[in-house]
């Protein structure tokens, strides 16, 4: 987009709280369960029944609420917002209008210069119900409803229009669900609908103060797809003003296979949900003595584990950002650091090998047969020249695959480094005689002539060789 126009987003995002029964019923919230088996008169609004507040649910909101730094109301009101809809067997959704669980917070990024941060902030989060889905079959004449998603609590949360780019939009998700996932009061997995995300998006001209005709963007099931999806929006957006035109007030759908936005239905006239106070729920304080029970067993969230990263181990922001991207990395760099001598030796070996061995697998840390203490052991034997480095890799791999101890690994394989000067010696000097033109470069000033014997030392004694002894020897061999 060019200079001329200023892009602003607000975003609304849901998220499946991780509660294992749903808002206001005992139903099993367990993804994946055959069509309709999850369900109940009270979630299927059937006469006769009363739902009942699920306390886990509001213990997880009152956690991303003071995670996100918003006041709090004293009381909690639930609202009916009345509108129908196949998934929906209540007619009305279970919801917050008026009062808002909590409000005024933010949420801080990195800005578009390096080294800045600033606040997006949150104009609320609310708990409501979630509704069924509709699954559709392009080859049959009607639509099928799973109901079991019904009644499963969420928590909106809504930005202030404070975004300007595209790219701070998916800087604001990506740091909203480190967040979440560090409360562990959802998995965020987008793919199963515990995360959600709309986009409000519009343009006017830069200095201008009136906002621009707003567009909803839906269907986003990735980041990458509101960024793209928000992208595209500003540029249409432009050509259309530049052209003379006008921008509807409408929602738009994200086509992925095609990169552009469609639209929807338009939105120039304000839904009608008819809110009112929900009357089978009695309003109920919010206590200090509840509020400060959560407060004192938070976690430690990223942004503070991240100053604290950079101040005590002395790690780069680039290496820290990487390790604190989720929880569990972040506490196994910090169980290994604690046992090695040098914290970045701890951070290359997670931020490398083990992070490679969770995209192998798609998997997190806890998927992983690795315990802090064998990883700290197979760092430690590195550096005291038990093991090389190659030997190293071999032997974390088995304890991931197979959950065997570094030993035990070791003395299966023979993989204990050749640190035994006759041994190495008689590969040194193997090495030499079958190296001719590496030895007569090296004795000719060609130093890296050296790195190459070096590997064909390690070549040779399988990876067992201690790479810095082979290298002495060789030296000394060479130029005596």
């Amino acid at each position: 987009m060019s200079n001329k126009y200023e892009t602003v987003i607000g975003l609304e995002v849901h998220v499946q709280l991780a509660t294992k029964t749903k808002a206001f019923c005992g139903c099993s919230t367990k993804f994946g369960a055959v069509p309709n088996t999850q369900v109940c008169p009270v979630c299927l609004g059937l006469p006769g029944v009363l739902p009942v507040f699920n306390k886990k649910a509001f213990e997880y909101a009152i956690k991303l609420a003071i995670a996100l730094d918003c006041d709090l109301q004293s009381i909690v009101k639930f609202d009916r917002k009345n509108y129908y809809y196949p998934d929906l067997p209540k007619n009305y959704q279970i919801s917050q209008y008026d009062m808002p669980l909590a409000y005024n917070g933010k949420i801080v990024i990195d800005a578009e210069r390096e080294g800045e941060f600033r606040a997006i902030g949150v104009t609320r989060a609310h708990l409501e119900e979630d509704a069924g889905k509709l699954i559709h079959d392009e080859r049959l004449p009607f639509s099928y409803i799973d109901l079991n998603r019904t009644g499963t609590p969420l928590l909106e949360i809504v930005s202030e229009p404070d975004i300007r780019t595209p790219d701070e939009a998916y800087k604001y998700l990506t740091v909203l669900k480190q967040i979440i996932e560090y409360l562990e009061i959802s998995d965020c997995n987008m793919e199963e609908g515990s995360l959600r995300c709309d986009a409000n998006v519009s343009i006017r001209k830069k200095g201008a103060a009136e906002l621009g005709s707003k567009v909803e963007i839906k269907n986003l099931n990735s980041f990458k797809a509101v960024r793209d999806a928000l992208f595209f929006e500003e540029v249409r957006q432009e050509e259309i003003l530049e052209d003379g035109g006008s921008i509807p007030q409408e929602t738009r759908l994200w086509d992925a296979d095609k990169n552009v936005t469609i639209s929807m239905r338009s939105k120039e006239a304000a839904h009608d949900y008819r809110y009112f106070p929900e009357p089978d729920l009695v309003p109920f304080e919010v206590k200090k003595g509840d509020i400060e029970a959560v407060r004192k067993n938070m976690p430690e969230l990223p942004a503070k584990k991240r100053k604290r990263f950079l101040d005590e181990y002395k790690l780069n922001a680039k290496d820290v950002d990487v390790l604190i991207s989720q929880r569990d990395i972040a506490n196994l760099f910090e169980s290994v650091a604690k046992n090695v001598q040098k914290p970045q030796i701890a951070a290359n070996w997670v931020k490398g090998e083990v992070m490679k061995h969770l995209k192998e697998k798609n998997t997190d840390v806890k998927g992983l047969k690795l315990n802090p203490e064998d990883l700290s052991k197979i760092i430690t034997m590195v550096e005291n020249g038990t093991v090389s480095g190659l030997s190293a890799k071999e032997i974390l791999a088995d304890c991931i695959e197979n959950g065997d101890k570094p030993d035990d690994i070791i003395e299966k394989k023979g993989l204990k480094q050749v640190s035994d000067e006759d041994e190495l010696s008689r590969i040194v000097s193997e090495v030499i005689d079958n190296n001719v033109k590496s030895v007569t470069d090296f004795k000719n000033g060609k130093t890296n002539a050296l790195s190459f014997l070096v590997g064909q030392v390690m070549k040779t004694s399988k990876g067992k060789a201690n790479p810095k002894i082979a290298g002495e020897m060789l030296q000394k061999m060479l130029l005596s």
